[in-house]
């Protein structure tokens, strides 16, 4: 029964050749997609993520722009989860913008020491609603442009804060999620999340940047996971280039190993 270990390995070594073949023929085949084609595609995975995600919505719980947008900032690099257990508390302490300006700073990042960078957090949620007061009278801008002059907004969070907070499309939001699911599904081979927004812009119709961006941002942590993505579950599956659905080079080779490992055993 020892013998059969070589037979077995040259005949999966076979299989890895042929799978390693093929998808390399895969890869290349994308690499010659046409600008029109893309769109196409593009235009077939808006229609898809609408079907499978209807009614997307984000996780951070507010009631106003202002709640919103510190959910949004204290969100950085901690869970959705996480950011509603702390503005449980906090947005019952901290009524409007005026409050947020006159608070400690000391004592505003203890408040939310537990959503991680809490002091660069401290500096941008107070600093925010100290513009905010002196420079709009208190109410959160409901420009793009206005929203950028805030210390620690960028264009996801005005993005995040103008969709959700007051119903307008100004962009796309490009968390990690759209990042990594972007690339996956080569909408955009950037690596800057503002060139991320503006090729997706280009690609998708305005009427659905707001829930294409919530679509992407589900489907990311649904599905296409930064580790195990599951493309066997996956809607794009058959025209996502980065696809595992068929045999990968890696499966192979576990197969390999495990069955040398089972002949030995014999």
């Amino acid at each position: 029964m020892l013998r059969a270990a070589p037979r077995r390995r040259q005949y999966w070594n076979r299989i890895l050749r042929r799978a390693m073949k093929k998808e390399t023929s895969a890869k290349k085949a994308w690499d010659h997609e046409t600008p029109e084609q893309l769109r196409s595609r593009a235009a077939e995975i808006v229609r898809r993520l609408k079907k499978a995600y209807p009614h997307p919505q984000i996780a951070l719980r507010f009631n106003n722009p202002l709640e919103l947008l510190v959910a949004t900032i204290l969100s950085a690099q901690c869970t959705d989860e996480r950011v509603n257990m702390v503005t449980e508390t906090l947005f019952r302490k901290y009524r409007s913008a005026r409050d947020y300006a006159g608070a400690n700073p000391i004592e505003f990042e203890q408040e939310i020491k537990s959503t991680g960078f809490f002091r660069n957090k401290t500096k941008s949620v107070l600093g925010a609603c100290k513009v905010i007061v002196e420079n709009f009278g208190g109410k959160v801008p409901d420009s793009m442009d206005d929203l950028l002059t805030l210390p620690g907004v960028g264009r996801k969070t005005a993005n995040v804060v103008l969709e959700n907070g007051y119903g307008t499309a100004s962009g796309i939001v490009v968390d990690t999620h759209v990042k990594r699911v972007a690339e996956r599904l080569r909408l955009s081979e950037e690596s800057d999340p503002d060139k991320i927004e503006t090729g997706l812009m280009k690609l998708v119709p305005k009427r659905s940047w707001i829930d294409f961006g919530k679509q992407m941002i589900c489907h990311g942590r649904r599905i296409c996971h930064a580790r195990r993505p599951k493309c066997g579950e996956c809607v794009l599956n058959d025209i996502c280039p980065s696809s595992t659905l068929a045999l990968s080079p890696s499966s192979i080779q576990t197969a390999v190993r495990s069955t040398d490992r089972l002949r030995s055993g014999d």
